[in-house]
């Protein structure tokens, strides 16, 4: 089993992909890139089983009839929108609310904040797969699924405060937390790139979303129950570690 962790940005020079190889005795990581492109992220999706993506898949439903009642001058379909509650259902998606439930994080609005660059290429991104590979539910039920590398690491337990930046503080903790990985998974096998995941935290993001997607493609995730099921289907849906993380390789 190989498994595919995407940490998309706009820009492709920030984008990080990292792929691990699954045996019984281990889980290597055999592909560590920066600078990756929509077709690089294409070719890598093929020839793995499960691809994690750091980047919401889809936006809130209620913002389309509202985009559209704004641009058609319908003004009762704008005021369903009023006040901060109203505005809330524009800028967060259903998942986005159940992973605060669950973790107390709050993820970037996909429409009402920078997040929304990067999905604006995710999309294009996903079209591209689709052309080649077919289409992907964006609740994560096949081989593309949606993951945020800082709840997986917090459901696991590995303390992660603070590890983005280029700083020598920022990387002292990305070191402290590849130490946790290995306590918590002597399994895995980091080979060579460790000082790469230490220098760079989207580096260290697509390894999370790698894992993250072993966890999914195992079922070791939170699945939408009947009363999240159609949202993620539309807007798609953050899989979270269900088990603990030196699982992942025992199933």
């Amino acid at each position: 089993m190989k498994t595919l962790g995407i940490d998309l940005a706009a820009d492709p020079k920030k984008t990080a992909a990292a792929v691990l190889d699954w045996t019984p005795d281990t889980a290597r990581l055999t592909h560590l890139s920066l600078g990756v492109t929509d077709e690089d992220i294409v070719e890598l999706f093929a020839a793995s089983d499960a691809t994690g993506v750091d980047c919401p898949v889809g936006w809130p439903q209620a913002l389309l009839p509202f985009l559209t009642g704004h641009l058609n001058r319908d003004a009762g379909s704008v005021l369903k929108h009023d006040g901060i509650v109203g505005r809330r259902l524009l800028a967060y998606r259903d998942c986005d609310r159940f992973v605060t439930s669950i973790t107390g994080l709050i993820p970037l609005s996909v429409s009402a904040d920078r997040l929304a660059h990067p999905a604006m290429r995710c999309a294009v991104i996903q079209a591209k797969i689709a052309q080649e590979h077919g289409y992907q539910p964006r609740d994560g039920s096949d081989r593309l699924m949606e993951v945020y590398p800082a709840a997986s690491l917090k459901l696991w337990n590995v303390e992660a405060r603070k590890y983005k930046g280029k700083g020598t503080g920022e990387s002292e903790i990305r070191h402290v937390i590849l130490k946790q990985l290995e306590e918590m998974a002597p399994w895995l096998d980091l080979g060579a790139h460790w000082d790469a995941l230490v220098a760079s935290d989207d580096m260290l993001d697509s390894l999370i979303a790698s894992l993250t997607a072993r966890a999914t493609l195992i079922g070791a995730t939170l699945r939408p129950g009947d009363e999240h099921l159609e949202a993620a289907r539309q807007e798609g849906w953050i899989h979270l570690p269900s088990g603990p993380l030196g699982d992942l390789l025992v199933r």
